[in-house]
């Protein structure tokens, strides 16, 4: 069994400081809520995802739901020397997905498919030096309570699918930005449709902005 690094040793004897990243508040607290359940490894120390994160973390998780790639908030952004280690939290573990990410910067990209205990066990890891990424097979959530849309029965996929139609996005884009065919983003828009009782694009848009889908203000960072 290899050495403990000293970043290990530390993140081992005090909890790992975490800061959460999304445009939506509502994934902010639900994923505070469930690591706090396990304050004794993990301390959220930057909740408000409407300001500048500022506090002295040790990891960014960068959860992407809704997120697309250019607007607003990136990786990139994220990154910067000496600074925290970013990773990103997806329901998608597409292989091109997973290395732009590294490219931009990140230090890790776990699945959403993860217990709380095994995601706090790959925060561990990427923060004492090693690289996670998806392994084979991994899958997204079938439910996520954290996310808007779960009371309505929407899997995340069809929520997310909620969150890019109300960023107005075509279908080609969202294919584009989740990595998923053409066809598989109209049937998941189809079966979050008869779920939530719309028919139009127009009803789905103001559906999901009455419901948790409309994003809380950017968030900036410093050079």
């Amino acid at each position: 069994m290899p050495p403990h690094s000293p970043e290990m040793e530390q993140s081992m004897t005090t909890p790992l400081r975490l800061a959460i990243v999304n445009d939506y508040e509502v994934i902010v607290r639900g994923l505070a809520a469930m690591f706090a359940q396990h304050s004794d490894r993990v301390e959220v120390v930057e909740l408000d995802n409407r300001e500048t994160v500022s506090a002295d973390v040790d990891v960014v998780l960068l959860d992407t739901f809704g997120y697309v790639p250019g607007d607003g908030i990136d990786i990139s952004d994220l990154v910067r020397p000496d600074g925290p280690r970013v990773v990103v939290f997806s329901s998608s573990a597409d292989p091109e997905a997973v290395e732009r990410a590294l490219a931009d910067g990140a230090a890790g990209y776990v699945p959403k498919s993860l217990s709380a205990d095994e995601l706090i066990d790959a925060l561990e890891a990427i923060l004492a030096g090693e690289r996670v990424v998806p392994g084979a097979g991994a899958d997204a959530l079938e439910s996520d309570p954290a996310e808007p849309g779960s009371e309505f029965g929407l899997s995340p996929r069809e929520a997310e699918m909620m969150a890019l139609i109300a960023k107005g996005l075509s279908n080609q884009e969202i294919a584009q930005t989740v990595y998923l065919s053409v066809n598989s983003v109209k049937t998941y828009i189809r079966t979050a449709y008869a779920k939530i009782g719309v028919s139009r694009r127009s009803q789905a848009t103001r559906w999901a902005l009455e419901h948790g889908f409309d994003v809380a203000q950017k968030r900036s960072f410093p050079d």
